[in-house]
């Protein structure tokens, strides 16, 4: 619901749970008002939220000799380079003239049921009207004629708010857009805790929680993706929030390119965040007439802890977020062959691999990298996406048919985005990639990045994969993309338009996805990055799973699943048993230890299933049974972390059936103890006067789990458990 009072020019979004208001304070400053739990207020009355008598404070310039207050220290909802709002601006541009300063005026407003879609990118949706509520509100330039749109949506049952950017270059010369921020709001207070997901190939969205600090704290990318150093995503905690109680404030950005995301504490302890595409390097001409959308960020008021607002995100991104066919339905259990052959593989291996896997019921053969060109190493073979007949000289129709007959589906890796220097594509067309004039291209695995920013690359990946897709039973694609950006540059755009290139980089890769997702609505697509280099709300709108890590250690993965909830639900992470030792890190853990924690995700397998003792073969026929019937618990339910990994010596997690009826607890010992230690796990969102009976026949009343937990003991042979309790 969105309410707009016009005495006090106000607007309010409410929520099922949360109000969100701000308003034009002295008819000129777009001032935030309250942001947190709901309010039953008929008027808003801006004293009561702001101290205007403390924001007359020495060294602040006043904007107007009327209105004795500065911008510098007003709570600003919206704030332009160049006026007395010296703080991080969430727009920046540059005029005809070389002048910068931005000063906006209300101009209208328009409040309506639904929400649009963002052209080329994407961003959450309805399906009917009456699920949100859109504001836009509309501000000018009135010298240069430039108009910015604000725009919110209130998912009011979803308990979630949206905002993005839209400009409009209205006068007759073109701008250079230098920065669009996608959200910025500013708090009245420094006492929040900093939450962001850093980390690092193999290491991906471990959590960090730091005080704020004086100054800048910010996350961002400029690796051209969303990165595996920091997630497009934080949070701000109050100081007393735990997972289960408490405030926290999330922003997440559904976007995959390079972004910007953080705080500022400035001189009078408030704080600004803000989330957005990243300034640095980043110089978008825009032309009269010309529009430029922003990325849309993803706002979350949670009082119920951390866990309230992950919830509330989960929710979100699986429903409203991820689309097509899949997004509903469990999706097959799978085996890549990846760690069980890399590129040394033929057709007889493969199907090897395939009846081994038929008959412990995997439904889903995925062939990894090496099926295509001359691609038997890493050195070459990228950009020539034809079937390599030495390797496979049914071809990939001839192999498909043949996984189909063992009663399963054949899926298939791509890499389209890259290029090997050695192969067929780059040499007929050197200029494709991106790369400056005269200057050196560097490699990452031997490869280069394919430019994006160009139509003719993007047809040609289309047409690439697409004919695959066309002439083989392929019903699934893992997408992959190998390396960060280096030696930025289109041969296509103009220099005065280089500073464009990340963005339209983006709206190319965004444009084929949309192309091949809605030609191939059957396939099922995950999103992967060199492992979770890219695992972000832009990937997840096209692809409903993303590849959460290459390190596929269970232990590892207890850490990785766990930062990757706080904003991403269990459906959308792709989690595999693997072999032991583990390719990353050497480490040996049972086979049922690594079942547990994958089949919380989309669960599969990633490795050679010939290798494998009878008494674990057997282990792996179980986990999939068990995985088969309650898999639709771990993707639809509600998701509590039990345990803090970063402080206990084991990991918990929570899941309840939507129709509170079916409760599951998994536990894995994460870090070796000399002896077994007990301890209580409490379990949460259950009915305190109902009755649950476990798998033994024991009976517990839902008050007691939650008050008292399970007794349970963790040693340091990675002891796991899996709990099922079903309300009686």
């Amino acid at each position: 619901m969105i309410i707009f009072n016009q005495e006090s020019k106000s607007f309010h979004l409410k929520t099922k749970n949360t109000s969100y208001v701000f308003g034009f304070a002295y008819d000129k400053f777009l001032v935030h008002l309250y942001w947190g739990k709901a309010l039953n207020v008929d008027k808003i009355v801006y004293e009561d939220f702001i101290d205007f008598s403390c924001a007359r404070r020495n060294m602040c310039a006043n904007d107007y000799l009327d209105i004795p207050v500065s911008r510098d220290i007003l709570p600003m909802e919206f704030s332009t380079f160049g006026n007395t709002d010296l703080r991080t601006p969430g727009f920046h541009a540059q005029y005809k003239d070389g002048s910068r300063i931005t000063e906006l005026e209300y101009v209208s407003h328009k409040i309506y049921a639904g929400k649009k879609p963002i052209n080329g990118l994407p961003s959450t949706y309805v399906e009917n009207d009456s699920e949100a509520d859109t504001l836009e509100l509309l501000l000018r330039d009135n010298l240069t004629g430039l108009e910015i749109t604000l725009i919110y949506s209130v998912f009011e049952e979803l308990d979630a708010i949206t905002r993005r950017v839209s400009v409009y270059n209205g006068g007759k010369d073109s701008t250079v857009l230098k920065s669009v921020l996608s959200a910025l709001i500013d708090f009245n207070s420094k006492e929040y805790d900093f939450i962001h997901l850093p980390g690092a190939w193999a290491r991906e969205r471990h959590v960090k929680r730091v005080p704020l600090f004086d100054g800048k704290q910010i996350v961002d990318s400029a690796r051209g993706s969303s990165s595996f150093n920091h997630n497009p995503f934080f949070a701000l905690a109050e100081k007393n929030t735990t997972e289960n109680s408490g405030s926290v404030y999330g922003f997440n950005l559904v976007y995959s390119g390079n972004f910007t995301a953080g705080v500022e504490v400035d001189t009078y302890d408030t704080s600004r965040a803000f989330i957005g595409i990243n300034p640095f390097d980043f110089a978008y001409v825009l032309n009269s007439g010309e529009t430029f959308d922003s990325p849309e960020a993803v706002l979350v008021y949670s009082d119920n802890g951390l866990g309230g607002m992950s919830r509330i995100y989960h929710k979100l991104y699986r429903t409203r977020l991820c689309r097509g066919k899949f997004r509903d339905i469990e999706r097959p259990v799978l085996i890549n062959n990846w760690e069980a052959t890399y590129m040394k593989f033929d057709e007889e291996k493969i199907l090897s691999i395939a009846k081994k896997a038929s008959e412990i019921g995997v439904e889903l053969l995925v062939l990894d990298d090496g099926w295509f060109g001359a691609r038997n190493t890493d050195k070459c073979g990228l950009g020539d996406w034809f079937v390599n007949k030495e390797k496979l000289p049914s071809g990939l129709d001839g192999l498909a048919k043949k996984i189909n007959e063992m009663g399963m589906k054949f899926g298939l890796w791509f890499e389209p985005e890259m290029v090997s220097p050695d192969s067929d594509c780059y040499r007929a067309n050197p200029d494709w990639c991106i790369h400056v004039k005269n200057r050196n291209r560097s490699e990452g695995r031997h490869q280069l990045v394919l430019d994006l920013s160009r139509k003719d690359v993007c047809d040609y990946i289309i047409k690439s994969v697409g004919d695959i897709l066309s002439n083989a039973n392929i019903e699934y694609v893992k997408w992959d993309y190998n390396r960060i950006m280096t030696n930025v540059g289109s041969a296509l755009l103009k220099p005065e338009n280089q500073g464009e290139f990340y963005h339209r980089y983006m709206l190319g890769l965004y444009y084929v996805l949309e192309t091949l997702v809605s030609r191939f609505p059957n396939v099922l697509f995950e999103s992967c990055s060199s492992g979770g280099a890219r695992f972000d709300p832009g990937m997840l709108y096209y692809m409903p799973q993303t590849w959460c890590s290459d390190d596929t250690d269970a232990i590892e993965r207890c850490f990785i699943q766990h930062g990757t909830s706080m904003c991403y639900p269990y459906s959308s992470m792709g989690a595999h048993v693997s072999a032991v030792p583990n390719h990353q890190v050497g480490r040996t853990t049972k086979i049922n230890t690594r079942g547990v924690v994958a089949m919380a995700g989309q669960f599969g397998f990633e490795l050679d299933l010939n290798k494998l003792s009878e008494e674990d073969l057997a282990t792996a026929a179980e986990l999939i049974k068990t995985y088969k019937k309650y898999g639709e618990v771990f993707h639809k339910g509600e998701h509590y972390r039990l345990s803090n990994p970063y402080v206990n010596n084991y990991m918990a997690n929570e899941f309840v059936s939507e129709d509170k009826n079916t409760v599951i607890v998994t536990i894995v010992g994460i870090k070796a103890t000399p002896s077994d230690a007990v301890r209580h796990v409490k379990l949460d969102g259950l009915c305190a006067d109902a009755v649950y009976k476990n798998a033994d026949g024991k009976e517990f009343t839902g008050d007691f789990l939650m008050k008292v937990g399970l007794n349970t003991v963790i040693s340091g042979d990675y002891l796991t458990k899996m709990i099922v309790f079903e309300k009686q």
